[in-house]
């Protein structure tokens, strides 16, 4: 079992260096999604990554799940002709004393088609466990909170 992406952890503030650096990560991540590169993106998991989206799918339990949850996502999104972005905001940051990331955020989900102006898909509340692997950071735990689902 992983930890918890929120916990009762005491948590510090992050450095400046390490809150730029979720920005940072958070827009590449994002950008591999919006972009189809499901093969890509599923590499800013663990090996071992917990995804849960109780309210859409049962969880997924690998890096090699989510890659090919990801790719049926990009498959379908790429189908319907539409243009998928995931706008992310509020990133509240929390260091754990074993160097781990506590990251709550919310994401905005807007789909635009071609010669069509964007609607919102959705809007999530966001809860990841960050970890540094070789140097770089990588979620080990979403859970993903739908509104109004």
């Amino acid at each position: 079992m992983t930890a918890q992406p929120q916990s009762e952890v005491r948590l510090a503030t992050p450095t400046t260096e390490e809150y730029i650096e979720v920005q940072q990560f958070y827009a590449r991540h994002m950008g591999l999604l919006d972009d189809g590169l499901a093969e890509q993106w599923a590499q800013t998991f663990t090996e071992d990554a917990r995804f849960e989206e109780p309210s859409r799918m049962e969880p997924l339990h690998s890096r090699q799940e989510i890659q090919v949850s990801a790719r049926a996502r990009a498959d379908r999104v790429a189908a319907s002709g539409e243009r998928y972005r995931h706008w992310v905001g509020m990133l509240d940051v929390g260091a754990r004393p074993d160097g781990a990331l506590q990251v709550r955020y919310y994401a905005l989900v807007l789909a635009t088609p071609r010669d069509g102006k964007p609607r919102i898909v959705s809007s999530v509340d966001c809860r990841d466990l960050l970890v540094r692997e070789n140097g770089r950071l990588l979620v080990r735990h979403r859970l993903l909170r739908v509104d109004g689902a």
